[in-house]
């Protein structure tokens, strides 16, 4: 039985039957040590054979081949960390959309609506009154930014930056209600 130092020399050297000896070789324990980080077999899976392409591309810069086994498992554990880090923000995200969700308004049941309608206005009134006219002609009137802006003898992006004011000093007064009133 060849050793894996000789399997990545007779690769580097143009062999690549030594390559399939050296998967069959190590393509178990890739799994197994992707399935120990990452609680998942498929995606251990997944991970090794992510790993066998870094691999396939980088062999002919392995300067120590002999350390062949410990330079592998090195790219399993960082693929297998980067899945656990992506999926780690991946599950943030969706926390933090249920977080999101679990705080919006039913607005479809009719005592709420009026509640809502009320603190809205309320709101609404705080806001300075040139951001007050921009949301008015924009949602109750439905003028485009282009119209709003000829109205109001202001640049596009003058009517666009205070619209967008208007709607986040508004996020900002709403979350300030109890919403359970």
């Amino acid at each position: 039985m060849k050793t894996d130092k000789d399997l990545v020399l007779e690769f580097q050297s143009g062999n690549p039957k030594a390559l399939n000896q050296l998967v069959r070789h190590w393509h178990k324990p890739f799994c197994e040590k992707a399935y120990w980080l990452v609680k998942d077999a498929d995606a251990a899976k997944d991970i090794a054979q992510d790993s066998w392409r870094v691999i396939i591309n980088k062999i002919d810069k392995l300067e120590k081949p002999e350390s062949f086994g410990s330079w592998g498992l090195r790219i399993v554990c960082n693929k297998s960390i980067d899945w656990l880090n992506k999926n780690s923000r991946i599950r943030k995200h969706l926390e933090q959309i249920k977080q999101e969700q679990s705080k919006q308004i039913d607005i479809e049941e009719p005592q709420n609506n009026v509640t809502l309608k009320a603190k809205l206005l309320d709101a609404f009134k705080m806001l300075p009154s040139h951001q007050q006219t921009v949301i008015k002609l924009f949602y109750t009137e439905d003028y485009s930014l282009k119209e709003i802006s000829e109205t109001l003898n202001i640049s596009v992006g003058t009517a666009k930056s205070r619209l967008f004011h208007a709607r986040e000093k508004l996020k900002q007064l709403l979350k300030n209600y109890n919403y359970e009133d």
